[in-house]
C-alpha cells in the first residue's frame, strides 16, 4: 500500500471518530471532549488528508523519508489525541507520568513529521516544472 492510501485511509478513520465524538457530545449536551474533538478532525482527519493529497500528487521520490514522515503523523496524531484524551479525561487509573508520556510524545511526534514534510515540500517538484 502506498503512502498516500495509508494516510487515506487513517484520516478517514479520524474522520469518523471525530463525527462520533461530535454526535456524542451534542447528544449528551455535554461539550467537555471539544479539544480533543477538534485535534481529532484538524490533526487526524484534515492534516493527515492533506499529506495524503500532498503524496498523491507530487509521489515523493524520498520514500524513506516519504515513510517516516506518513508513518510519524500516523503515530503522533493517534498517541497525541489518545494521551490528551486521557491526560485530561483520567479515566482510567493510569500513572499521569504515562498519560503525559503519550501526550508529550505524541505530539513530539507530530512535530517531527512536520518537519519531515517540510523537507519533502522542498524536495518535491511537480510534473509542470
Amino acid at each position: 500500500m502506498n503512502y498516500s492510501k495509508l494516510l487515506l485511509i487513517v484520516s478517514s478513520l479520524f474522520g469518523l471518530w471525530g463525527v462520533l465524538m461530535g454526535a456524542h457530545m451534542a447528544g449528551g449536551g455535554s461539550y467537555a471532549l471539544s479539544a480533543i474533538h477538534a485535534h481529532v478532525l484538524v490533526l487526524g482527519w484534515l492534516t493527515l488528508f492533506a499529506w495524503s493529497v500532498f503524496h498523491k500528487v507530487y509521489k515523493p521520490k524520498q520514500r524513506l523519508l516519504a515513510g517516516l514522515q506518513a508513518w510519524t503523523g500516523i503515530v503522533g496524531a493517534l498517541l497525541l489525541t489518545v494521551g490528551m484524551w486521557l491526560y485530561s479525561n483520567q479515566p482510567f487509573d493510569i500513572p499521569n507520568a504515562l498519560q503525559l508520556g503519550l501526550y508529550i510524545g505524541g505530539g513530539m511526534t507530530v512535530v517531527i513529521s512536520f518537519l519531515l514534510f517540510v523537507i519533502l515540500a522542498f524536495l518535491s517538484s511537480s510534473k509542470e516544472e
